[in-house]
């Protein structure tokens, strides 16, 4: 097993030195471009005497310079952070005094935004880096790299407003991508088009699965992904084979129908998706423009390693059936417990998935109580310490011994007696024809359920189309219509804004 990932950046760039490794708007970078601007870096930070073992944050706008300072930064013996230019200074601020960071690595052209943040450590410019070869004192620093030391922090949201920060390591993103390589087939011939941001762990995937293999890696411009048309012209001209996007950024292709201008059946393999609850409305639209392509679904949270469990789509599915979350993958464990944290193995029981195995995070960055609350003794081994990871989600096994996921634990909630999942709710609206995008709350003051839809439907319409798929203590109290589904920084739909609109 490898110690670093940056052993996968050192043979790649021998065995395909000039061939391309990534392309943003900017332009492209070779595998051997690639590894030797991160040892540039990686010299940096190593004759600064920084670290190892210590917090480098990437300040950056999404582009090829942005991997190359990760991949810097792992050289080196320290663990990067990306933070999104783009988010509100007040978060900012947040993660830099989690992190206490004493170096940002950055671009001249930002330099003004980077002066209006708390932070007053070093700077490096990326402009001012050069590419050179390996150098005894980065030898040294990556030599000293073990499995279990930090590559990354990631930050997810905070149910108080403080962002968490979680800490995952070498050997996770290697155990992972040995996984999804292998599973998925991918080679050097492969091409990625990237849409999940740097500081989202979806991304992961694009970069390390390529890294490993000698894959081109596409960085998809963001304006493409609300133009359908223009979009699968991009993939189709870059002769793109595999997609792993969020299941938003597929909905809008397959809403507008936008195969019906663009046949991607020459160069497209598979599409992966990951992060939300996929339609199988939607995806039945993917499926038959482009029937010969591998889907899978892939589930996890980020403080797995991206995903734990997987299905790759073998069958048909009614435009109001879910789609199962599946398996666990290789070297992952599944336990699904009751409220008693007994364990589930018959089908149509409810219970909280929790997760064992080598992806689990180290913690929360610096937040001992919130990482003691989510990773927890396994309950079920009572001889010698064991860590799983209560994920928060409620799942039940369906007739195949296949997870199928029903609903955040905070998105289950009790309305005239019952026990709701809110996620069954929607996965009904999501096949009414008429719905593209669609997001189910409760309003508690109100004891209401309050219903967010993309079209202009009434609620006696909805309910009614609803009546025959769910009971009617689970149809809509309230539905209220947007012009447009609000959409995070991720690709989700931003239920913060959602909850802001009820009334």
């Amino acid at each position: 097993m490898l110690n670093s990932v940056t052993s996968w950046l050192d043979i790649t760039a021998d065995l395909y030195p000039n061939k391309t490794a990534i392309v943003d708007s900017f332009g492209s970078v070779s595998w051997k471009q690639y590894r030797e601007k991160s040892i540039g870096i990686a010299r940096l930070l190593s004759e600064k005497k920084y670290g190892p073992r210590r917090p480098v944050v990437v300040y950056m706008k999404k582009t090829s310079a942005v991997l190359i300072s990760f991949m810097g930064i792992a050289y080196s013996g320290n663990f990067y952070s990306p933070i999104d230019t783009s988010m509100p200074a007040v978060r900012s601020n947040k993660i830099l005094e989690i992190l206490k960071p004493g170096i940002v690595i950055t671009t001249k052209s930002l330099l003004t935004e980077l002066k209006n943040l708390n932070f007053d450590g070093d700077i490096v410019f990326y402009e001012d880096v050069n590419e050179c070869e390996a150098s005894e004192i980065v030898i040294e620093r990556q030599k000293s790299i073990i499995d279990t030391d930090l590559l990354y922090v990631l930050f997810t949201s905070g149910s108080t407003g403080i962002p968490k920060g979680v800490c995952i390591s070498h050997g996770s993103v290697v155990d992972y991508i040995d996984w999804v390589t292998s599973t998925f087939d991918i080679s050097a011939e492969d091409s990625f088009g990237n849409q999940a941001p740097f500081y989202f762990d979806n991304s992961i995937l694009d970069i390390y699965s390529t890294m490993k293999t000698g894959a081109t890696l596409y960085i998809v411009p963001q304006n493409l992904f609300s133009q359908p048309v223009p979009l699968l012209e991009y993939l189709k001209e870059r002769e793109i084979s595999t997609i792993f996007w969020v299941p938003s950024a597929l909905i809008v292709v397959s809403r507008l129908k936008a195969f019906k201008n663009v046949d991607l059946s020459e160069s497209l393999r598979r599409v992966l998706f990951c992060g939300e609850v996929m339609p199988n409305k939607q995806l039945n639209v993917w499926r038959e423009y482009l029937p010969e392509v591998v889907y899978a679904n892939l589930y996890g949270p980020t403080e797995i390693t991206d995903a734990c469990t997987y299905y790759i789509v073998d069958r048909e599915f009614r435009d109001d059936e879910p789609l199962p979350i599946g398996i666990p993958m290789n070297n992952t464990d599944i336990l699904v417990l009751d409220e008693h944290d007994n364990l589930v193995v018959n089908e149509g029981i409810v219970g909280e998935l929790c997760v064992r195995g080598t992806g689990l995070a180290k913690g929360y960055y610096g937040n001992p109580e919130k990482t003691e609350m989510a990773f927890v003794q396994n309950p079920l081994n009572h001889v010698y310490p064991e860590k799983i990871y209560r994920t928060g989600d409620i799942v039940q096994y369906n007739e195949r011994h296949e997870l199928i996921y029903l609903s955040r634990k905070d998105f289950q909630i009790k309305h005239m007696g019952h026990r709701i999942e809110l996620g069954e709710i929607e996965t009904a609206v999501s096949s009414l024809e008429e719905i593209s995008l669609c997001c189910c709350l409760y309003n508690d003051s109100r004891n209401r359920i309050t219903l967010f839809i993309d079209r202009q439907m009434t609620k006696d319409d909805i309910n009614e189309k609803l009546k025959n798929l769910i009971p009617e203590y689970m149809l809509p109290g309230k539905v209220i219509v947007l012009e447009e589904m609000p959409i995070n920084a991720n690709g989700k739909i931003d239920r913060v804004k959602l909850k802001e609109m009820m009334q």
